[in-house]
């Protein structure tokens, strides 16, 4: 049997970076194309007391590894802390979202299965340089598969 999935290497310094809806960074590593549909990973960059509006992903489960940095991860009605060398996993169809706690930029390894969740940030990226309406990041979300239910965890929760 052959195998459709050609194997592949992705240094550090690799990846597709783009824009995060926040402005922070996110490095494509693994994508739909390369991984078959199977999986994508990435490496998001977080500044600090930074992180995303509180969403769902619709179709994918998303794993986060903490590279640096202390985290905090709203999954449901549940509140983790989770520092360098510590993951936190959630499950689709549960709303979530993360916010870096620390004093400096932190960086979190993130696996979505099954993969597509880079169109989500491709898209997105294709709205800039300037101000994204609220409309228009929720259109993009909703076509991959993701919708914003909530705000950030720095307001909804903060420290």
């Amino acid at each position: 049997m052959t195998n459709p999935i050609a194997p592949f290497a992705v240094q550090a310094d690799e990846g597709t970076p783009l824009e995060t809806p926040t402005a922070d960074s996110v490095y494509i590593k693994a994508h739909t194309g390369n991984t078959n549909g199977s999986l994508t990973a990435m490496e998001l960059v977080i500044s600090p007391k930074s992180g995303p509006a509180l969403h769902t992903h619709l179709r994918e489960d998303e794993l986060w590894y903490v590279l640096e940095g202390d985290f905090r991860f709203k999954m449901g009605d549940e509140l983790f802390r989770v520092s360098k060398g510590g993951l936190a996993f959630g499950p689709r169809g549960t709303p979530h979202n993360f916010q870096n706690v620390g004093e400096t930029p932190g960086r979190l390894f993130v696996v979505t299965t099954p993969s597509g969740v880079e169109r989500f940030f491709e898209q997105f990226a294709d709205l800039l340089p300037g101000p994204v309406e609220p409309e228009k990041l929720s259109a993009v979300g909703l076509a991959n598969w993701v919708e914003f239910v909530g705000p950030p965890l720095g307001v909804s929760d903060p420290l």
